[in-house]
């Protein structure tokens, strides 16, 4: 039984980790065949950027209601939906015959996404003590670098062999059967690493409201608003930004913004989910300095990055802005999961993934273009992004102190 208990969180996350890499490898794919798409259907580039739209109006709209689900049903079972769902939108994306069909097959792998991605943490959360839960929400989240830029890889090189379409069976075909590890992970009960006493009854109508009511779970929700403001934008942007402004080829531009994506990824990923983890240990308020801190440093640097004139010194830039961003990837999921009660954590995810996305980067790609359009000038129009992350580190910092008197109080 020992071995078994010891074994069974790690083979757990490591199935989760894989079905998430799984899970941005078939949103990505997208990106690489976007071009021979769009001639096929013969698209204007408005009617592409809405192929990305309604994906996340699938994903972000459907979040409550997995997070309401995650919160009483068995995990097991929408994560195995969650991951069977995306990859059959994935696959028949490959089997469009139409425009307006495509565009439904991508809102089908949006909700199959929401169910996967408002649903693991929480199960995380249950299967890692508080000492460790960071660590392992860190591995878990790795997974976005990673298949985010094998998605863009794979499906390029898929689609120049063999055509876009096989681009989508081949990243969504392997979810089809990935989907029944899901259902039988053997799945903790709610609360089980937490304190002895912590709330697992479902939650009610009042709790959901009260979620409102949570300062801290505010702040770190506020800061990602922010942060996902800047980050959506500036991975849209970024590369055409070093094109226009610098004179960069765009495939050129292109490999630099995916290398240093995954490099990037990688490296701060870790060392910032690590290094919080063992700062937590230390100082109550770890987490909360570890986001505010990082993201704070990155204002200066992206102000530097969108200003400067040289190439050279705008590409450093870009690549150092990036590395202190990602530092902040594990500890804001695990202080969503974290400030609010046991019992509403995969609805705290849902609400954050809604909010998020609703207030961040549904908008911020859209508004960077109109304010390009306004001032006549791209570089004008992204210096909106390092004031978003002003706006991110401000929200965050005041978090670190807020948790430090608390401690303090005690």
């Amino acid at each position: 039984m020992k071995d078994h208990q010891t074994i069974r969180p790690g083979l757990t996350l490591a199935v989760l980790t894989g079905l998430n890499l799984f899970n941005y490898l078939d949103r990505y794919v997208l990106a690489a065949v976007l071009d021979p798409m769009k001639r096929e259907f013969s698209l204007t580039d408005g009617q592409a950027g809405r192929i990305t739209t309604v994906f996340m109006l699938g994903y972000f709209l459907t979040s409550p209601l997995f997070g309401w689900l995650g919160d009483r049903a068995p995990r097991r079972w929408l994560v195995a939906a969650g991951v069977f769902v995306w990859s059959l939108g994935t696959v028949c994306t490959g089997w469009a015959a139409a425009f307006g069909t495509l565009l439904l097959f991508r809102v089908l792998v949006g909700v199959g996404e929401a169910s996967y991605a408002t649903v693991s943490p929480a199960w995380i959360a249950d299967l890692y003590p508080k000492e460790r839960r960071n660590n392992a929400l860190t591995i878990f989240y790795v997974a976005i670098p990673v298949g985010s830029a094998l998605g863009v890889l794979l499906g390029s090189q898929i689609a120049v062999h063999l055509g876009w379409r096989y681009a989508f069976y081949w990243a969504g075909g392997p979810g089809l059967l990935l989907a029944l590890l899901g259902m039988f992970l053997p799945e903790p009960q709610r609360g089980a690493t937490d304190e002895a006493g912590s709330a697992t009854a479902k939650p009610a109508l009042r709790d959901y409201l009260g979620l409102l009511l949570l300062p801290d779970y505010l702040l770190v929700v506020g800061g990602y608003v922010a942060y996902t403001f800047a980050l959506g934008a500036f991975g849209n942007w970024g590369p055409t930004f070093l094109t226009r402004v610098h004179g960069l080829e765009p495939a050129k531009a292109g490999l630099f913004f995916g290398g240093t994506l995954v490099v990037a990824g990688l490296v701060s990923t870790f060392v910032g989910g690590f290094a919080a983890t063992a700062w937590q240990r230390r100082n109550p308020a770890g987490y909360a300095w570890m986001l505010g801190l990082s993201t704070l440093a990155a204002v200066p640097v992206a102000f530097g990055a969108f200003l400067t004139g040289s190439l050279t010194v705008a590409m450093v830039f870009l690549a150092l802005a990036m590395l202190l961003l990602f530092l902040s990837t594990g500890p804001v999921n695990t202080l969503i999961l974290e400030t609010v009660p046991t019992n509403m954590r995969a609805s705290a995810m849902a609400a954050s993934i809604f909010a998020i996305h609703l207030g961040g980067d549904l908008w911020s790609t859209e508004i960077v273009g109109h304010l390009s359009d306004t001032f006549g000038s791209l570089r004008r129009g992204v210096l909106v992004l390092p004031v978003a992350l002003a706006v991110c580190a401000a929200l965050w910092l005041w978090l670190a102190m807020r948790t430090r008197r608390e401690a303090r109080a005690v």
